[in-house]
Order: C-alpha cells, then sequence, then structure tokens
C-alpha cells in the first residue's frame, strides 16, 4: 500500500503560530531522545491549552488547516485532544465533563420521508447507560435529547459545545432525510455532561460493552416510523474531538460495508465474481478521494462505484488497507490498485471518474492483484 499516492495537496503554513507548531511537531517525530520530544509536545499542548482557554477554537482550526502533512495534522490532534483531556479532568474539586456519545444510524424505506432530529424519551436512555455502568460507573451525567450531526463536532465548533455541555437548548438538531429504495447511512452524537472528581477518567472505554445491544434497540424504537427500518449502532462515549474522530471512522466503515456487500451479491447473482479497481483523486485544488468501483467484464453496466473523502487526519495507505481487507472478507480476489494520482472527472461524460480493468490505459500501473 505504501506505493499509492495521497492525491492532496498542503499548504506551507502562512501565520508564524502555525510555522512554529509545524516545526515542533516535525523536530518531535524526529527527535532522537525521549526528553526531547517529550519536551516539544508539552510545548504543543501548552499551546492548544492556552488556546481553549481564551475560547480561540476558530484559531486552532485555522492552523490546523494549515498543517504541512498527514504526519504533523495527527501529532497536533494528538496533543490538543491531551490538552482537552487535561482541562477537563484537572480542577479543583468537583468539574464538568463534557462528553459525546457517537450513533451510526442506518435508515431505510420505500418513500421519501424525514426522521427526527431528536430523540423524546431521553431520560430512559440515560437510565439505561447508568444501569449498565456505561461511563465507568458514574451515575452522575445528563444526556441532551437533539441528535447533534457532525460538523457541529468539527474543531472551531468546540467552544460552545464545551461551554454549554448537555444543555438542549443550545444543541443543533439535526433530522435525518430518508431516501427512497436505498439504505443511507447517518454519524449524529448524543451530547453528555457528567459531573466528577478531577482524578475521574469516565470515557476512553475501547468498546461498548454489556450495555450496546441494549442502547441500540432503545435508539431504534424510538426513531421508529411507519414504513422505515432503523439501526442504530453506537460507539463508545468519549470526548469530544476522540468522539468526532471515531463516529467518522464508524461512519465510514459501516457504509462501505453496506456498499460493498449489496454490489457484490447483485453482480454474483448476475455476471459472477466482480473485479475492484481502487484509485486515488484529487478532488478540488486540494482534496482528495479514494474510488472503489466494482466491475464484471460480462456486463459493461454492472459497475458499481464508492467514494471515500480522504480526511485530514486519513494515511492512504490505512485507508487503501481497509478497502482490500473488507473485500478480501468478502471473498473479491481480483484487486487492483492504481498509483497515479487520477482527476476527479470522466471527460467524456463529466461525471466522477471512476475504473474498470478494461479501461486502464496503457501508462496506468497496476500495482497489487490478488489471485
Amino acid at each position: 500500500m505504501s506505493a499509492l499516492p495521497d492525491p492532496r495537496i498542503f499548504p506551507a503554513p502562512a501565520i508564524q503560530l502555525a510555522i512554529d507548531l509545524a516545526s515542533a511537531a516535525e523536530q518531535s517525530l524526529a527527535a532522537p531522545t525521549m526528553q526531547l520530544k517529550d519536551a516539544l509536545d508539552e510545548q504543543i499542548r501548552k499551546t492548544w491549552s492556552q488556546l481553549a482557554r481564551q475560547g480561540a477554537f476558530a484559531q486552532v482550526a485555522e492552523i490546523f488547516q494549515q498543517s504541512p502533512s498527514v504526519a504533523v495534522t495527527r501529532h497536533w490532534w494528538r496533543r490538543l485532544d491531551e490538552a482537552l483531556h487535561l482541562s477537563a479532568v484537572q480542577t479543583d474539586g468537583v468539574g464538568t465533563q463534557v462528553f459525546a456519545l457517537p450513533l451510526v444510524i442506518v435508515v431505510g424505506a420505500g418513500v421519501a420521508g424525514k426522521l427526527s432530529g431528536v430523540l423524546p424519551e431521553v431520560p430512559r436512555v440515560v437510565s439505561l447507560l447508568q444501569e449498565h455502568g456505561a461511563l465507568r460507573g458514574n451515575r452522575n451525567f445528563a444526556l441532551g435529547n437533539a441528535l447533534v450531526p457532525p460538523e457541529k463536532l468539527a474543531i472551531g465548533e468546540l467552544g460552545a459545545l464545551l461551554q454549554h455541555g448537555a444543555d438542549p437548548l443550545t444543541l443543533p438538531l439535526a433530522p435525518m432525510d430518508i431516501q427512497p429504495k436505498q439504505e443511507s447511512v447517518y454519524l449524529r452524537f448524543l451530547i453528555g455532561a457528567a459531573v466528577a472528581a478531577p482524578s475521574a477518567d469516565l470515557l476512553g472505554a475501547p468498546d461498548v460493552g454489556a450495555w450496546g445491544m441494549a442502547l441500540a434497540q432503545e435508539l431504534a424504537r424510538q426513531l421508529a416510523a411507519p414504513g422505515v427500518t432503523v439501526l442504530v449502532l453506537p460507539r463508545p462515549p468519549a470526548g469530544l474531538l476522540s468522539a468526532a474522530h471515531q463516529g467518522r471512522q464508524a461512519q465510514r466503515e459501516v457504509a462501505l460495508q453496506l456498499f460493498a456487500s449489496n454490489a457484490i451479491r447483485k453482480m454474483r447473482s448476475g455476471v459472477g465474481e466482480p473485479t475492484a479497481v481502487l484509485s486515488m483523486h484529487r478532488v478540488g485544488e486540494t482534496g482528495g478521494e479514494l474510488r472503489v468501483s466494482l466491475s464484471s467484464p460480462f456486463d459493461p453496466r454492472s459497475a458499481e462505484g464508492f467514494r471515500i473523502p480522504l480526511e485530514p487526519l486519513d494515511r492512504v495507505a490505512d485507508v487503501a488497507q481497509s478497502v482490500v481487507d473488507l473485500l478480501r472478507d468478502c471473498r473479491v480476489n481480483d484487486v487492483r490498485l492504481l498509483t497515479q494520482v487520477q482527476p476527479d472527472r470522466d471527460t467524456l461524460t463529466g461525471g466522477p471518474l471512476l475504473f474498470k480493468p478494461e479501461n486502464i490505459g496503457p501508462n496506468e500501473v497496476v500495482a497489487y492483484r490478488s489471485d
């Protein structure tokens, strides 16, 4: 997977603070001793802590937009996550920890419609989580009743959530549009606030534990609508920054699984085994996507495509490997990766460019094939 190019273009930092933080991150990543690395990381962490105390999350987001590489972005992100965690637990006396519960929601219906962006019985959800010890036994917490969309957990938006916590009057609502005759995968968050001692670390559980199934059933019941199927896949509660990242990863994984299972089943029942082609595409001036196409030489019209926008924390090799692993699990034996960055649009159709084995040009390099 290391042969795959990154289609994104990263800017040179333009403001002095971004330049200084990028230099500190790069030095930390290359530091020959842990002592030097720890000192540089503490410098980055203190900067994020100062900006967070000032409520300057818009400035933090601007700095992240000027990251010169994925490695620097990931390093900054870890230090910011640590800074926010420390600010939550290092308080005098009892403090409040704001958290988010990611929910991947799969919705299907025969006709168009809309699902509410509000949980009608949020106290039942709180009681269920308390009963199962979801926050490591803490019972002093509240949840807002809004299903908050992922864009409201972007770095620049964190200040309002950290200030108001689970206050239902301040949380944005995000109803879900139902597309007819197809399954859609949404990401939403429940925002919570827990009262705890400074030393209590309530978050960071690796999985949902015993409460996951019960919560999924309760949420599906509350969101149910006539003629609509609802599947809710909760993830563990976490700090706002971590929850946003984990939620996006989970949504992408579920959407890809849904696409692959439906497309592969359709092709196998009609024309036989599919061939998969993975390609990297530049989108806009600086963005990028990994695209997956499934097709069969026996039916030119059977092609199916899936687009994966690359997130700031994404390493291309990791994303591609996760796709290949899923295709292998689905017993797709012919998987091909192109090692050149491709354009966004097909010059003939004007639509998003996707590849089939038969239309890979003679100058394209096939990097991987599994038989």
